[in-house]
């Protein structure tokens, strides 16, 4: 098992913001968390990535605590968040090779060449990133998420703000990539979650209150956006 989350609760100012949640994750599957601005998404992706302590519960991921075992925890995840900061002034090549060196990576040259070629940045592999456009920019934030080739990657509304033909290719990308490692992909859109992910999980108000294969869902009568406006309403 990748991920193992066991009545994870997250409180901010006495107000829960993640209630009781347990999920379990297996190697190799892209996971959708699906749910309304507010509702949890991103409070648990932090609480797996190790940026926020857990009030309660536990977390293990690749069989290490995130909260007793952070740098190896840390190790094995590639996070991307939503709206992701990035040096304008840098240049794609610079950038990814200042990525390498925090994560005291051998070989850095070849692992940013590689990457590059997995994202498909050569073409732009000359430019400032603070001349590329979004999609390509989404691109050099995926390819600084997966450097140090983790073995969970984490994403944050990856696809927001993306015209439709760089969703069309960041969907291909991210399902790519996920053939290889374990996936989590937050969005509220139910497109993104039925062109990629496996399995959905509904979080509504901090609560979990549906997990199921993205195909069961998609099976019943009026699909995904149904299920999804019946349970969170």
């Amino acid at each position: 098992m990748s991920i193992s989350v066991k009545h994870a609760t997250k409180v901010f100012d006495g107000q829960a913001a993640l209630n009781d949640v347990s999920l379990q994750i297996p190697s190799g599957q892209v996971l959708g968390l699906l749910g309304p601005n507010g509702a949890g998404k991103t409070t648990l992706m932090r609480l797996i990535s190790g940026y926020l302590p857990p009030t309660s519960g536990y977390i293990d991921v690749c069989g290490f605590d995130v909260d007793s075992d952070p740098i190896e925890t840390k190790k094995r995840i590639g996070y991307l968040p939503e709206n992701n900061p990035l040096p304008e002034e840098m240049y794609i090549r610079e950038y990814l090779k200042f990525v390498g060196g925090l994560y005291h990576l051998d070989h850095v040259q070849d692992k940013v060449k590689n990457v590059m070629e997995l994202v498909g940045l050569v073409p732009e592999a000359h430019k400032k990133i603070g001349q590329l456009s979004k999609g390509y920019r989404q691109r050099v934030g995926l390819a600084a998420s997966i450097m140090h080739e983790p073995e969970v990657l984490i994403l944050d509304e990856p696809t927001s703000g993306l015209d439709p033909n760089q969703l069309v290719e960041i969907r291909s990308l991210i399902r790519s990539i996920g053939e290889k490692r374990t996936v989590i992909l937050s969005t509220h859109v139910m497109q993104e979650v039925e062109a990629m992910c496996d399995r959905v999980v509904l979080i509504r108000k901090g609560d979990l209150v549906a997990d199921e294969a993205t195909s069961t869902f998609t099976s019943r009568a009026g699909g995904l956006e149904k299920a999804f406006k019946d349970i969170t309403s």
